[in-house]
């Protein structure tokens, strides 16, 4: 059964509360255009921040998505900054109407947090993916297999939030982060990864399969 919450996340309480308040003062100086458009504002970044519920699948080897939003590539790489050798590489695309909460892709122990600033361009571009503020996380699976997820911002992004650290146990399904408004998150997986979801697709975070690590 799964445990009830405010389906709001947290870290939209102060954007959420700033919207209301606007709202109200303008609706207080007679303002009904202005008031119109707070509150289609705060409409949006109300459901920016929704933080649904999910049902993680069962299976232990299934890798589920961590974040909503379309497949932009399904490829493989001889090379990545975060695992060493080859890999596959499945890259998630949210736009602003997407949940933004990430979740866990797989259970395992936290290795590194890798954080680095950048430039902030279109996130479903190659120019993003590869110059765009980042936070990689990459965390050794109970097989001893190599998995990372790594947070990139977008045009509009600004803010990537992650609440893991070295040494955690990650447990799949489970909320690590999200991206303020737009972004994508990348996953590199080892060569023998059996993927089955394909470029176009649309998944959901922490219920979607993508593959399963065998």
């Amino acid at each position: 059964m799964l445990t009830p919450q405010i389906p709001v996340a947290r870290e939209g309480y102060p954007f959420i509360g700033l919207a209301v308040f606007c709202t109200i003062l303008l609706a207080l100086f007679k303002q009904p255009t202005a008031t119109a458009i707070a509150f289609l504002v705060t409409t949006f970044i109300l459901c920016f921040f929704r933080d649904p519920e999910r049902f993680v699948p069962t299976k232990h080897d299934a890798l589920v998505s961590p974040a909503d939003g379309k497949v932009i590539h399904v490829e493989k790489v001889q090379e990545n900054p975060f695992i060493t050798g080859e890999g596959m590489k499945i890259s998630i695309f949210m736009n602003v109407f997407n949940v933004h909460v990430n979740r866990i892709p797989c259970s395992g122990k936290v290795e590194q947090v890798v954080y680095k600033p950048g430039k902030f361009y279109s996130a479903d571009s190659t120019r993003g993916g590869l110059e765009n503020e980042y936070c990689a996380t990459i965390l050794s699976t109970p097989l001893g297999k190599s998995v990372a997820f790594v947070q990139i911002a977008g045009l509009i992004a600004r803010r990537i939030v992650s609440w893991l650290e070295p040494g955690d146990e990650a447990i799949r399904g489970r909320r690590f982060g999200l991206i303020r408004f737009g972004s994508r998150v990348d996953l590199y997986l080892p060569t023998e990864t059996e993927v089955v979801i394909k470029e176009g697709d649309k998944v959901r975070a922490g219920e979607t399969v993508l593959g399963y690590l065998g």
